[in-house]
């Protein structure tokens, strides 16, 4: 029903306060908001010890009591005259209201608590980190000592989800990001006469920065949620404390074939993904400027020294190690419920892409010399 009587506070300051409340306080009502400042003002004029009478209210809903409830600080005032339909919807109110507590003060000293037990927290990720490199160092050295007794089918399964699926996906992102670098550097390079430029512009970025950067993002979000969520439902399903009890090693059964995996897989990746972006941006180029692909293809050796593909490989499989890592660290810190495997796949996700953004800024700061 739409409302024809705005909600209103009317006071009388005859013998005793009196606050009046009149109109329809209903939901429809308070959902304009000039009205619900008027309503409020009035409210807020209408202090403690003062007596209510809602006879003037035409009609009450659950919001309107609510509000009401809320002003009188959810407690009964003193003196309150309405209808039995009005204490019936009050009291309803009053029932399933939540009690509030008020906000605690702020102060320094629980801030500086709070900081520190994030601290600690972080920290304490760190260390389980390291004990997974440290366990993956001796799971290598043991698979290199008796290379027959190692998960070689679990590998080159990790080796085909993780890599080779991932080859459409990361070939189409490499395209399209080849595609709009060069439309952007060409209308850059036109209005100085250098077009012959982005051969080297476009091979040095893509090659040695984001080639391999994209391919590690696509793959973090892709397989490093995987790898989370797969040893997550097993701590769900209890299957990693069946291992637990059948002597069978987490390190050497789940983490190193998905580090080894990813490992060898990420630079493939991320050189199929920098020959897609190199594919996209001379294709762009061949458009835009007219600089054939046989220019292109021609210039690129010259242009960009191969040290830059070698450091590309390099960091990458450190991307790919990395990524494999962090999946199996939150996996393994997943809590047998739903709640927390779907907060460790996200904070899985977030920490591979924050890792790769760092380790590719520390390469890029290590090795500045190299291929220049």
């Amino acid at each position: 029903m739409p409302v024809t009587h705005p909600p209103s506070v009317v006071q009388d300051h005859a013998a005793r306060p009196l606050a009046q409340p009149q109109g329809e306080w209903v939901a429809a009502a308070f959902a304009d908001r000039r009205a619900w400042r008027r309503v409020a003002a009035q409210l807020k004029e209408c202090g403690p010890g003062v007596a209510w009478s809602l006879q003037g209210v035409q009609r009450l809903d659950h919001v309107g009591a609510q509000i009401l409830w809320n002003h009188w600080g959810r407690a009964w005032p003193e003196q309150l005259e309405l209808t039995e339909n009005q204490r019936e919807m009050l009291e309803r109110v009053a029932q399933y209201t939540t009690p509030c507590e008020p906000p605690a003060p702020w102060r320094l000293g629980d801030q500086v608590d709070r900081l520190g037990v994030m601290v600690l927290h972080a920290l304490d990720h760190v260390r389980h980190l390291v004990i997974l490199v440290g366990q993956l160092v001796l799971d290598v050295l043991r698979l290199l000592r008796n290379p027959r007794r190692g998960p070689w089918r679990d590998i080159s399964g990790h080796l085909y989800r993780m890599g080779a699926t991932a080859l459409p996906i990361t070939a189409l992102v490499g395209f399209l990001i080849g595609v709009v670098l060069a439309y952007l550097m060409s209308l850059q390079l036109r209005q100085f006469g250098a077009e012959a430029f982005i051969v080297n512009i476009l091979g040095i970025s893509l090659i040695r920065e984001l080639g391999p950067m994209l391919g590690a993002i696509l793959v973090a979000g892709r397989s490093g949620s995987a790898i989370t969520a797969q040893i997550g439902v097993m701590r769900v399903t209890e299957e990693l404390d069946a291992m637990r009890v059948m002597g069978i090693p987490h390190g050497f059964r789940l983490v190193m074939p998905r580090a080894l995996a990813l490992a060898l897989a990420m630079p493939l990746v991320a050189l199929w993904t920098t020959l897609a972006a190199l594919a996209g941006g001379m294709l762009a180029a061949d458009l835009t400027m007219g600089i054939s692909s046989a220019y292109f293809a021609q210039a690129l050796p010259a242009a960009v020294n191969v040290s830059n593909l070698w450091l590309a490989m390099s960091k990458s499989v450190v991307f790919g190690g990395f990524i494999a890592l962090i999946g199996c660290h939150w996996g393994l810190r997943v809590k047998p419920n739903t709640q927390s495997l779907g907060e460790g796949t996200t904070a899985s996700v977030v920490s591979a892409i924050t890792m790769v953004i760092i380790v590719d800024a520390l390469f890029a700061v290590a090795f500045k010399n190299v291929g220049f």
